[in-house]
């Protein structure tokens, strides 16, 4: 991972906490309206959202897992999928019940939670990971496509959020924020992991 990412997580991570003192303030609802005005009932943007379903990201991780442990035996890779997935999920529905920031008001609205969105959480977290694994374990892919990929529809997921009016834009900033910040924690433990093996082999 590149040395600039770690810094970024720590300013993600002040970004979060930030949002969250603020989501109430009339600035950041002035943001989340025109946000609204203009992603709202765009349904080519609202159909990203099904790359950000629960199923989705679950049948992901399992082929990643499967990937991992039958073709390259790398078992430390394993606990990471769990670290950023399942972790990263665990942790995105605690901070919903700390926050408790209630969701647009639509018919047929979701029950849960709004802040920070589960979505723009945990699409960020499955796709970074997914590329910085395979960026990681075939050198024939190129890791800038791999990248720019994992990027663009981490922003295509957190925008169908906004278009499908389930979130406020500021659930979803809020949500890429804290999601970076838990895949490089994620990362650090991963690489010095990594090293220490390499070290213990030598």
């Amino acid at each position: 991972m590149k040395k600039w990412a770690y810094p970024l997580a720590v300013l993600t991570l002040f970004f979060f906490f930030v949002l969250h003192a603020s989501y109430q303030s009339k600035t950041i609802e002035n943001f989340d309206a025109k946000m609204a005005d203009i992603l709202l009932g765009n349904r080519l943007i609202e159909v990203f959202h099904y790359i950000g379903e629960p199923i989705f990201v679950v049948c992901v991780a399992i082929v990643l897992m499967v990937y991992l442990a039958w073709q390259m035996k790398n078992y430390r890779g394993l606990v990471f999928i769990l670290l950023t997935f399942a972790a990263g999920n665990v942790l995105n529905q605690l901070l919903k019940k700390w926050v408790q920031r209630p969701r647009p008001e639509i018919e047929d609205q979701l029950t849960s939670f709004s802040f920070p969105s589960g979505h723009a959480m945990t699409g960020i977290l499955y796709l970074f990971a997914t590329a910085y694994i395979l960026a990681e374990n075939n050198r024939k892919v190129r890791k800038v496509q791999l990248w720019n990929v994992a990027i663009v529809l981490t922003i295509l997921i957190g925008m169908s959020r906004v278009a499908g009016a389930r979130h406020f834009a500021s659930d979803v900033l809020a949500g890429w924020s804290v999601g970076f910040t838990w895949f490089i924690i994620c990362v650090i433990w991963y690489e010095r992991r990594k090293r220490r093996i390499e070290k213990d082999n030598e």
